[in-house]
């Protein structure tokens, strides 16, 4: 034997090069696990079963996607709404009255970060128009250049001017409140005072009439329909409260920072006050509403797992009635891993394609839900959300990126989940089992 004989025979063997179709999720298994998903006519009934778990996958995502960014929208707007028009914090006297609110309102309204001080007088009455129908009403007097200052009221009359309020002769009162007792700007509106003047047959209701200088709307059916606003000196002469205010209400440029203005606020006053803030006043409100969104994103949820779990049945079906050639493919070579990845990629992607479906339809009807809130009140002639039980006066919809990709991600996870039980069956068959009865 020569030395190049020797060389060749002492030479470690070159190791052979892979296949394309041996390495993961390679060409060869993404074409089997598309041919699977392709509809034959003896596998109708698996293709109807995966296009049920696509179906219900888009909907689920879209469904959770639109209630969720709903019901963001619905608690942003209620924020948005109660903060234009209430303060965020309210100055209450605790020793004596608030005799000197024009020189504490000054004092407040210079403390860093307060945006307003608005002293109020406050009262119920019962307000009535022309027809002589009436409605319980809440009277706030406030000065001119303070609700101006409130863009929500003063950016939104839909009729009139404040030219009469400026003036001190008329009151502003909200669209609703005009709707329900027929008037308009001009008219005159009857209020009248249980606490009025005192007579020697005793306390008398005090009845006074003013001219409707404006009308607004704020787009809360709550507001719209109860709040009248009145020069703040008429106010204090018509509920026996000269020289005096009940409140001042703080407008702060950050309502999340109330706790540390707190502090600042107390030392400007220079007097006892009591100190009250948004969060006290709505907490009810408001967690109710974190609660109902948390238990709807966990019943929306199921959905989803509904739909994943479809992808199961399917896939169980798909494996038995693929024993033959899953038994064919390892006895060519195919490993029990390559059968188990066709069978994933097979099952992932109607999660895959069903996710993305949803999310495009959801996003669709987001940027939407107003016109297809109105199509329908048209089509059914009734009043879908009705302001009057839901207090806004459109639908909104606030979609949340953090919470959109929290959805996506739970569908994508199930959707994969589900499809590791039948891939594993699938990996694990005989092929001398399977192919016995050939």
């Amino acid at each position: 034997m020569t030395d190049t004989d020797a060389a060749i025979s002492e030479s470690p063997p070159t190791p052979p090069t892979p296949s394309p179709s041996a390495r993961p999720f390679s060409a060869f298994e993404r074409m089997v696990a598309w041919r699977y998903l392709k509809s034959r006519r003896k596998e109708a009934f698996i293709s109807v079963i995966a296009g049920f778990s696509f179906v219900g996958i888009m909907l689920g995502v879209a469904t959770l996607i639109i209630v969720m960014a709903v019901m963001n929208g619905f608690r942003g707007e209620l924020i948005t709404r109660i903060l234009g028009i209430n303060g965020h914090i309210v100055v209450q006297p605790i020793d004596r009255p608030l005799n000197d609110y024009d020189a504490l309102a000054t004092r407040l309204k210079g403390v860093e970060g307060v945006k307003m001080a608005i002293p109020l007088v406050e009262g119920q009455t019962l307000a009535s128009g022309v027809g002589g129908a009436g409605t319980g009403a809440l009277v706030r007097g406030i000065r001119a250049e303070d609700l101006q200052a409130m863009k929500i009221v003063s950016e939104n009359i839909q009729s009139g001017d404040m030219v009469g309020f400026i003036s001190g002769e008329g009151v502003a009162i909200g669209s609703r409140m005009a709707q329900s007792l027929g008037l308009s700007a001009g008219d005159l509106i009857t209020l009248v005072a249980p606490e009025g003047d005192v007579t020697p047959f005793g306390m008398t209701p005090r009845v006074k009439a003013y001219p409707v200088s404006a009308i607004f709307e704020v787009g809360m059916s709550e507001y719209d329909s109860s709040i009248i606003y009145m020069p703040l000196e008429e106010a204090q002469l018509y509920f026996n409260a000269e020289g005096l205010v009940q409140s001042i209400e703080i407008f702060v440029d950050n309502p999340d920072d109330i706790d540390t203005m707190r502090p600042r606020i107390e030392a400007a006053a220079e007097r006892q006050i009591f100190l009250t803030d948004w969060r006290q006043r709505n907490q009810t409100f408001f967690s109710a509403l974190q609660v109902e969104r948390n238990v709807m994103f966990m019943i929306l949820t199921l959905i989803i797992l509904v739909a994943a779990l479809n992808i199961v049945s399917g896939l169980i079906m798909l494996v038995k009635d693929k024993g033959r050639d899953i038994a064919i493919l390892r006895t060519m070579g195919a490993t029990s891993g390559a059968v188990m990845r066709i069978f994933f990629m097979t099952g992932a992607a109607i999660g895959v394609t069903g996710t993305f479906a949803g999310f495009v339809l959801g996003v669709v009807v987001c940027l939407n839900v107003e016109r297809i809130r109105q199509f329908f009140s048209w089509i059914s002639g009734t009043a879908l959300f009705n302001p009057e039980l839901y207090f806004l006066s459109q639908l909104p919809a606030d979609m949340d990126s953090g919470e959109t990709i929290v959805v996506l991600v739970v569908a994508l996870v199930l959707s994969f989940i589900a499809t590791l039980i039948p891939s594993w069956r699938a990996s694990r068959l005989d092929p001398v089992q399977a192919l016995r009865y050939e």
